[in-house]
């Protein structure tokens, strides 16, 4: 591998899209899926989720800001494209990472609370407390990696079009 691949490859992985970090955003799904038993929970898991977002955004817009692309010398191309990275990844994380997934658990709880309220056998006390709350915490890894895929789709036809790289 040469400096330049290693270079390319660095730039590329994001720890905060590529590792276990990932799941540091989705704090608030945890809150989300604990809201029934303990609502104190939801507040503070938000702040970790908002707080993991603006992490990425602050590291993006360094990155961009103190290693502009190859060529950009021009100190307000190096501003509009660190302001746009930022922005995009706020804007990307805040969709990815807490608004989209976190109505999604809330909605997954929600359902799985109403079925095992309407279901016709008599379910433990301990069944019916806990399963919609399992529920909620096993889906998270299976929305994931296509709530990630549907907001670059989303981001690519709207804002990032809106917005060009120059």
């Amino acid at each position: 591998m040469t400096n330049e691949t290693k270079e390319i490859a660095v730039v590329e992985y994001n720890v905060f899209r590529h590792s276990l970090l990932r799941y540091a955003g989705y704090a608030n799904e945890i809150g989300e899926s604990f809201r029934y038993q303990f609502p104190r929970l939801v507040a503070p898991s938000y702040i970790v989720a908002f707080g993991y977002c603006f992490a990425d955004s602050f590291v993006t817009g360094w990155s961009t800001w103190t290693h502009p692309q190859q060529g950009n010398k021009d100190q307000r191309s190096i501003w509009n494209d660190t302001v746009r990275a930022t922005a995009d990844t706020l804007l990307w994380q805040t969709l990815a990472s807490v608004m989209i997934p976190g109505a999604t658990i809330n909605l997954i709880v929600k359902a799985s609370r109403l079925a095992v309220r309407k279901s016709p056998m008599a379910l433990p006390l301990l069944v019916s407390k806990w399963s919609p709350t399992l529920v909620g915490i096993s889906s998270i890894p299976v929305i994931v990696h296509p709530i990630d895929d549907a907001v670059d789709v989303l981001l690519d036809i709207t804002t990032r079009q809106w917005w060009p790289k120059q």
